[in-house]
């Protein structure tokens, strides 16, 4: 996607050949600025803070940061070691896990003087991977936003929570995808934004994304998306994920769950887009197994914003020595998802639709 008219991805190898820069997303949406990683720490540390966030970018953060680690000691304890810090630093998303993993089995393989290169060669194929297959993501959704701009005969609106955009993936996004792909063929969209408390990662990420591509949108707070939906506001939802069950169960950005009930009730089409690497096939009940990570609580008791002065101030907003707690995901179960869309299509949200889409995995189970 385009800033200023100059194409970026949100990773991408520095020009020294030896380190990655990527877009420091603590940052948005007041300042564009890039930060280097030139060490597996810094790469985990930018993975825990949330300089980089949404499942595939971490996955991708995740190997090119286990290439960095190569480069200080390519041993085989040198991978176990670089795989712990890195994998402990987000325990929701499976792509993470995935990457590392699939990296980690590849580099076992090779002599120890090949490890770096290969890592470096794999992070980017892997980085490739994900623009194609969120590209492919935002086809397959497109044609229904299309389908359903033509049914109603007028623009439609698309509800999103959380930020599920280029910023959240290599490029393109998962649930953004699809409406960017609508918006440049003409379709007439229109996207309700949840702000996304307690990081605004719709109100700060997903504004900043439309914004930038010229897309119609409205920010509203996280508890006016029921309410829309019951005046016939909202003709879809699309969402993003962190870890699908092989059974449907969609875990995402805390709130998702609430909009679910609420399309449910009123008849709204709710639909997850993800890519393959965020399926756990190991998993079939999602509220019982997937990790919920529970982050910092200044999270909700402060936040950040910028004066009218154009200086930068963080505030207190919870009633000081009040407990706190900071789930930062939750679960839809799958009787409420419309429909996944994936790289290779849309699926039922069931066990059989996914394996409709990937049948090797019938195979492997």
């Amino acid at each position: 996607m385009k800033i200023g008219g100059q194409p970026y991805r949100t990773i991408f190898p520095d020009a020294d050949g030896a380190s990655v820069q990527v877009i420091d997303q603590t940052r948005l949406p007041f300042a564009f600025e890039l930060k280097r990683l030139a060490t597996s720490a810094q790469a985990a540390e930018a993975i825990r803070t949330m300089i980089v966030r949404g499942a595939p970018l971490i996955g991708v953060t995740g190997a090119y940061g286990l290439a960095l680690a190569m480069r200080e000691d390519a041993s085989n304890a040198g991978i176990d070691r670089a795989v712990a810090e890195l994998g402990a630093t987000r325990p929701t998303a499976i792509n993470l896990r995935w990457a590392l993993d699939h990296v980690a089995a590849l580099l076992r393989r090779l002599p120890e003087d090949e490890r770096a290169g290969a890592a470096f060669a794999e992070a980017g194929r892997i980085a490739d991977e994900d623009v194609a297959s969120c590209r492919a993501i935002g086809e397959h959704g497109a044609r229904i936003l299309s389908q359903h701009a033509a049914a109603k005969g007028r623009r439609i609106n698309v509800l999103t929570h959380c930020n599920a955009g280029w910023l959240a993936t290599v490029d393109w996004g998962t649930a953004l995808a699809p409406i960017y792909v609508a918006h440049d063929a003409g379709v007439p969209v229109h996207v309700y934004v949840d702000e996304t408390r307690p990081r605004n990662q719709g109100a700060a990420l997903t504004a900043f994304e439309l914004n930038a591509h010229g897309v119609p949108h409205t920010v509203i707070a996280d508890n006016a998306g029921g309410h829309l939906m019951q005046h016939g506001e909202v003709d879809i939802c699309f969402v993003g994920s962190d870890r699908t069950t092989a059974s449907g169960d969609v875990c995402n950005k805390i709130g998702t769950y609430l909009k679910a009930l609420a399309a449910r009730d009123t008849g709204v089409p709710f639909y997850a887009a993800l890519p393959f690497s965020t399926i756990d096939w190991t998993l079939m009940d999602g509220v019982r197994d997937i990790p919920i990570e529970e982050r910092d609580a200044r999270e909700v008791t402060h936040l950040t914003g910028r004066l009218a002065d154009g200086g930068f101030a963080t505030v207190e907003v919870v009633s000081p020595g009040s407990p706190v707690a900071n789930p930062a995901f939750d679960v839809t179960p799958a009787r409420l998802v419309t429909g996944i869309i994936t790289e290779r299509g849309v699926a039922r949200a069931d066990a059989e639709g996914l394996l409709g889409l990937y049948p090797e995995r019938r195979a492997a189970a």
